[in-house]
């Protein structure tokens, strides 16, 4: 009985020691699906940036922003209209510098940089820190929310008087 134990407990060992660990497949971080979303951005192509969006994005800019107007924007056609197609409208180039990538959950990513823009009506630039949080759902965008200076911004629009 006492080498029946023994041989079972030797098996038992063996088996432990050479058991294969499953193969793991590594998604992407999120921070990659949203790095392509500024790629594209950058780019002028508004197909992927539109295309990197749940049907119905959740997009708010910073409380007080010059474009907080329509805050909640839902969908991507309220975020081309109120925001991106402002943004073209009202300011020379709109480029955002230094940007840093955060994967902060599960299911988000923090970008932070810098924006540098110059204003068409005012000739006035601006260059202002931001941050946007982004919530992922199934690899696309589903929430986005802006904080930045809003207090440079308003004051980059307006025109003076000569």
């Amino acid at each position: 009985m006492k080498k029946l134990v023994l041989l079972t407990l030797a098996l038992i060992i063996i088996s432990c020691q050479t058991k294969t660990e499953p193969e793991v497949v590594e998604k992407p971080a999120k921070s990659e699906y949203i790095k392509k979303v500024y790629n594209a951005f950058a780019e002028g192509d508004v197909e992927t940036v539109m295309a990197s969006f749940t049907e119905d994005i959740q997009w708010n800019e910073a409380e007080n922003f010059i474009y907080a107007d329509g805050n909640p924007y839902v969908g991507g056609a309220a975020v081309g209209e109120g925001v991106f197609g402002r943004l073209g409208a009202e300011w020379e180039y709109w480029n955002l510098e230094n940007m840093k990538f955060f994967n902060v959950d599960t299911n988000m990513v923090l970008v932070t940089g810098r924006y540098k823009a110059l204003n068409k009506a005012s000739g006035k630039e601006l260059d202002a820190q931001f941050a946007h949080l982004w919530t992922l759902k199934d690899s696309l965008a589903s929430s986005f929310q802006q904080y930045t200076d809003t207090k440079q911004a308003a004051e980059a629009i307006i025109v003076d008087a000569e």
